[in-house]
């Protein structure tokens, strides 16, 4: 209940609310220069209080509208960057556009699923990618439904993507053994490429773990190597706000990020093969160090604060850009000859000359696929080989890794005659073959 009265030449409203150790609490406020307006105002607050801050009915929200809330009150705060990143490219490409004229409360389950079987229809998206955008949708509205209370179910829970014809042979670009050599050896003289390569075609890391390790990830002794941390690129203020990602050749600002899941902080076995090309990569990186000098661009750790999740976050910066007392130098393993750090853009110009130069047709993450698929061909147990990739569960090192080969299929068929050798089939003579 709202109540107006006059104090002086101006109206104030009062509102009850909690009570606090037994004494009643009164939210007030004045300067209005009508009762109307005081009686309005204090309409507003009474709906905020007993709604808890909820100004617009939610049934009045568009689609649009709630999915900003939802990336700024839940996403931002529970996400992983890179999968906010991913959604705010969902939305804007494809939710938005399409639903986000609608009220929150006018969607439901017809709707989405037609919405999802036009995509199929006119988009000709790939399946994974569709069921990306079903999971945008179906996060979006769970946050609503059973969270904050928007609205009373979940409509998309009910959707589902159209059936898609199984595609025979792998999705993935398996690398030949002369294809790696010809990769390596087309990038031989630029060192922070070749070595990058050789170290994600020996560990099967992933791009942003290759970039995001330094030297003291290495163990050239026990011969192991650290996954602790990845490398990830955010706007200038470090926030995954809407929009205002850095692209291209903008200004890169890369941060630690932590790794994908606990497994994936890991120490893994490496081989006398890449130990002694590290090795040699690091002498030289000190060469370099001494013959720029001054001009040689180191990078630090820099712990920041987060402005809109309010958490601790260490940014990679350069002595040009900004240089306080105590910080921590950081040693990163692939930067340029003059210690240049990209990040994962390091590589983006090298694979536009793997794929059109030298006619092979991959991404970085192949060199992944490539190290899971040999080990297990080569007879490798999958709990190790689900450890050395840091996987949450050995499932998902046999749903998207492990491939049938040519080379599996027949060890398979050499395994089963080795076995059956024993048999003694007699030889069929020609009478018998003719009464047969």
């Amino acid at each position: 209940m709202v109540s107006v009265r006059k104090r002086g030449k101006v109206y104030e409203y009062r509102i009850e609310i909690a009570s606090i150790d037994g004494v009643r609490k009164w939210l007030t406020k004045s300067g209005f220069k009508t009762r109307q307006e005081a009686l309005h105002e204090g309409a507003i607050a009474y709906n905020e209080y007993y709604q808890c801050g909820k100004k617009q009915k939610q049934k009045d929200m568009s689609y649009a509208d709630y999915l900003d809330y939802w990336i700024d009150n839940y996403c931002n705060f529970n996400l992983k960057y890179s999968t906010i990143v991913t959604y705010l490219n969902i939305i804007k490409l494809y939710l938005k556009p399409r639903l986000g004229m609608y009220k929150l409360s006018q969607l439901d389950s017809q709707m989405l699923q037609e919405f999802i079987n036009d995509l199929y229809v006119e988009k000709n998206l790939s399946k994974w990618y569709l069921k990306g955008i079903l999971k945008t949708i179906k996060g979006s509205l769970k946050y609503a439904c059973y969270t904050v209370n928007f609205i009373n179910d979940n409509p998309a829970e009910r959707v589902h993507i159209p059936r898609y014809e199984v595609v025979c042979g792998n999705p993935a670009h398996i690398f030949t053994q002369e294809e790696i050599e010809r990769i390596l050896d087309r990038f031989k003289d630029v060192h922070y490429i070749y070595y990058s390569f050789l170290t994600a075609y020996y560990t099967g890391l992933r791009v942003s773990e290759v970039f995001g390790l330094t030297w003291d990830c290495i163990d050239f002794e026990k011969k192991t190597l650290t996954v602790n941390k990845n490398i990830i690129k955010k706007n200038k203020e470090g926030l995954p706000k809407k929009y205002v990602i850095s692209k291209g050749h903008s200004v890169e600002n890369w941060f630690y990020g932590s790794c994908k899941n606990p497994q994936s902080n890991r120490t893994i076995s490496i081989g006398d093969t890449l130990v002694k090309a590290l090795k040699e990569y690091k002498k030289e990186q000190e060469e370099y160090k001494k013959f720029y000098g001054d001009s040689y661009l180191k990078h630090y750790e820099k712990k920041v604060i987060n402005e809109y999740t309010k958490r601790e976050e260490i940014k990679i910066v350069d002595a040009k850009a900004e240089l306080e007392l105590n910080l921590k130098e950081a040693q990163l393993i692939f930067v340029k000859p003059n210690g240049q750090f990209r990040g994962t853009e390091t590589v983006r110009h090298a694979f536009k000359v793997i794929n059109y130069e030298l006619g092979i047709p991959c991404r970085f993450h192949d060199f992944r696929d490539t190290h899971a698929t040999r080990l297990i061909e080569n007879g490798a147990d999958i709990k190790a080989v689900s450890k050395r990739l840091g996987h949450s569960t050995i499932q998902t090192t046999y749903n998207i890794y492990v491939r049938i080969t040519e080379k599996m299929e027949t060890d398979t068929v050499d395994r089963f005659e080795n076995y059956t050798n024993s048999l003694d089939i007699p030889a069929i003579t020609k009478l018998e073959y003719l009464l047969t």
